[in-house]
């Protein structure tokens, strides 16, 4: 396996490992459990998200679309409620 990401947050990473599989890309995020020990690491790269070596090109595409892609924002009501 190779890594294809180093997200900044297990939330991130979360949010991508779960986009990556439901485009049938199967991933693995690692370092989660490390989080806890901040104090004792070096805080750069502690989580990865690895793909197989077919699929790293995919996978870094489609990382790249989601963080160009363009937020959506609800219309805001403007009914007073």
């Amino acid at each position: 396996m190779l890594c294809a990401y180093h997200p900044s947050d297990m939330i991130e990473g979360e949010l991508l490992r779960q986009m990556l599989t439901e485009q049938h890309v199967p991933c693995y995020l690692s370092g989660q459990y490390l989080q806890g020990a901040i104090g004792e690491l070096p805080v750069h790269d502690l989580l990865g998200l690895w793909v197989n070596a077919e699929d790293l090109g995919l996978a870094r595409e489609l990382i790249r679309d989601y963080q160009q892609a363009t937020p959506i924002f609800p219309e805001e009501q403007e009914d007073g409620a």
